[in-house]
């Protein structure tokens, strides 16, 4: 009988040491901008400047330069919003959570997923802000007293409930991305001279690598990770609640906060790869970032996934058991009416496509990753706009029944996002060490350890 031991694939190849760990990391903040990193932030400050025209012009003129109507109030700014606050959440998981259960395969995607969750989140605020028409009364959303000039905000406002859970969110995650730096940001202070030795030697906070340094570093992490954990659960559930707490057809429902929390995931998840693919080839981190991290973040986009596909059906099914002929309606001509094409777009990228990862050549190929990351965050967008347009399009009353279009101006603002995040997320890699050097060290000293007691 022939016995066959499953071996795990290594998460750091090419028999790398610590000293080469500082090298290569460092390589892409010490050196020149690459080519690749020049035209990519070319093309994301035009982005950025056509959307802040459109930004801008819309805070000028008002709302009515949207292609919102009498009956949809809520549109394409509401779906981009929820898009990107789900996002977000993948970089908390990993950080977190995984961290929580010493997973090991986060440590050279941890840092480049909270980044991208601190940049996904602002982006998701540009929509409230937006939305508001007149930004400079944002304050107004806060719970101060009347010495500001404004009234208490209503409690009782899920709207309201979004301030405090996205402030929170965004707070604990910059908190939790920053402290995982200051390590890293130590080891290139060492490396660097004159000016950028000064500001690395700021950025560091006066880290000595002493073991009361690395005692309190491990102390704050777990706290920012027992903080962040409930947060991934509660942000996109409170977000939930905007819709669950009407009485739309297709919203109203107690479903909504385990299918938003679920699919946040699921599209998180699917921009971390799209992001990392990118980041792997550019800064030649193939040895860091490797098919062990991709398979592992795969099965979590099956897992999603699957979760989201039940909740599909589940509404569906819901919605024929109540016996309601609104709530029956409303199903019918999603799948039926006039959006039936967003709704097939959203049942083909998020429910069909990522079951291709049960094959383990495609969960393991870079290509199919790379093409079906972007697949998943195109059918995310359509859930979002499927949610919001087809229950509000047709209305009680048959005669207010409209149709959504949108203008330059709801595409405009949603590009000035994608121009902000992908500017934040290249300075980020350029300046920033995108991989956390001192964990990933940590494994190759770990690993070897191992060896050497075999």
């Amino acid at each position: 009988m022939q016995v066959t031991s499953s071996v795990r694939a290594p998460l750091v190849t090419g028999g790398k040491k610590a000293k080469d760990v500082t090298q290569d990391i460092c390589r892409q903040v010490e050196g020149a901008p690459t080519r690749a990193w020049v035209v990519g932030m070319i093309i994301s400050l035009i982005t950025l400047g056509f959307g802040a025209f459109c930004l801008g012009s819309l805070w000028w003129e008002g709302l009515g330069l949207w292609g919102l109507n009498k009956t949809i109030g809520w549109s394409w700014d509401i779906t981009n919003f929820v898009w990107w606050v789900g996002i977000g959440h993948a970089g908390t998981l990993i950080s977190a959570i995984l961290l929580l259960f010493r997973q090991k395969w986060r440590t050279s995607i941890n840092r480049a997923a909270e980044a991208m969750t601190i940049f996904a989140v602002l982006c998701a605020a540009t929509f409230i802000l937006a939305h508001m028409g007149r930004p400079w009364l944002a304050h107004w959303a806060l719970p101060l007293p009347n010495t500001y000039g404004s009234l208490w905000v209503n409690f009782n406002s899920a709207l309201v409930w979004d301030v405090f859970a996205i402030s929170t969110y965004l707070t604990v995650s910059l908190v939790f991305w920053y402290v995982g730096l200051i390590p890293d940001f130590a080891t290139i202070r060492e490396r660097a001279k004159g000016t950028r030795r000064f500001v690395y030697g700021m950025l560091s906070f006066g880290w000595t690598g002493s073991a009361k340094d690395w005692s309190r570093y491990e102390a704050v992490s777990l706290v920012l990770a027992g903080l962040s954990t409930p947060l991934v659960l509660s942000v996109h559930t409170i977000v939930s609640m905007d819709f669950a707490t009407s009485i739309i057809p297709g919203w109203h429902t107690t479903i909504f906060p385990p299918y938003f929390v679920a699919g946040a995931i699921f599209s998180g998840f699917a921009m971390v790869l799209t992001l990392m693919l990118i980041t792997r080839v550019v800064f030649k981190l193939e040895d860091y970032i490797t098919i062990a991290h991709i398979e592992s973040m795969n099965k979590i986009i099956v897992l999603t996934g699957s979760i989201v596909g039940v909740a599909y059906i589940t509404e569906f099914f819901i919605a024929a058991y109540s016996g309601v002929p609104y709530e029956q309606y409303a199903f019918i001509n999603r799948a039926f009416g006039p959006y039936w094409w967003a709704y097939a777009s959203m049942m083909t990228c998020n429910v069909i496509s990522p079951q291709l990862f049960w094959i383990k050549k495609v969960r393991t190929s870079i290509v199919w990753t790379f093409i079906l990351s972007i697949i998943v965050n195109i059918g995310m967008w359509f859930e979002r706009f499927v949610i919001i347009c087809t229950s509000l399009h047709r209305d009680f009353i048959p005669s207010s029944w409209a149709m959504f279009y949108p203008t330059m101006y709801d595409v405009g603002v949603y590009l000035f996002t994608f121009g902000f995040f992908f500017t934040c997320f290249l300075l980020f890699a350029k300046y920033f060490p995108v991989i956390n050097m001192a964990e990933v060290k940590a494994i190759i000293k770990s690993s070897s350890e191992n060896k050497k007691s075999h």
